[in-house]
């Protein structure tokens, strides 16, 4: 697993154990805000409820997605739940999983799932940095761009750059390339694929 990948799945495993901790407690913060307007009790039974059954279905689903016909009872999971923080996180993994079986179109619709529906920003931004590698995938070289423009953090900057960088290199435009990879070893400089990407547009430049 590449290293950028790495960071990325440390920080999925940090929201999920965040939701695991504080979820119902999130909840709870809220009910007490809503207790005047709607009543505790009814908060109370139903929403700190279906909080605790979604966690307990997501758990029973990620154990499932290890074994035969795993994909299906997530896929299931993240629709019958979608918009939920935990369908969200399902959705993830879904796309983790098509992309190892390189079935891109499939991670596509998962992750464009997930940034249509995510509340939290760090997932949100990372299905968007995903969903931009899965286009250049499938040759939509726009559409990634579109999706890298659409990310509202500099948490994942220099990845973005990195992607932009393939685009433009795929697209003919070296000198655009050259600014990409530039700017994001110099906001991550111990990229080595990246000083790699870039040693090679100076070499195809030199054999032109």
């Amino acid at each position: 697993m590449e290293e950028r990948y790495a960071t990325e799945e440390q920080q999925i495993e940090a929201i999920k154990n965040f939701w695991k901790e504080n979820g119902i407690a999130i909840l709870l913060g809220g009910a007490i805000g809503l207790g005047g307007l709607f009543g505790w009790r009814y908060y109370n039974e139903q929403q700190i409820e279906a909080q605790e059954a979604a966690s307990t279905a997501y758990e029973t689903t990620l154990n499932a997605l290890q074994g035969e016909g795993g994909f299906t009872k997530g896929a299931e999971f993240v629709k019958a739940n979608e918009g939920e923080s935990y369908a969200n996180l399902t959705a993830l993994q879904l796309a983790s999983d098509a992309i190892v079986s390189k079935d891109y179109a499939e991670a596509e619709k998962q992750l464009t799932n997930v940034v249509a529906h995510a509340e939290v920003a760090a997932v949100k931004n990372l299905a968007l940095l995903r969903l931009a590698r899965v286009q250049v995938e499938l040759g939509k070289h726009d559409e990634a761009l579109a999706s890298i423009n659409k990310m509202d953090v500099d948490q994942y900057r220099a990845r973005a750059l990195e992607i932009s960088g393939d685009i433009q290199q795929k697209l003919g435009n070296t000198d655009a390339a050259r600014a990409a990879y530039t700017e994001a070893l110099e906001l991550d400089g111990v990229s080595s694929l990246v000083q790699v990407k870039l040693d090679n547009l100076a070499v195809a430049g030199e054999n032109q």
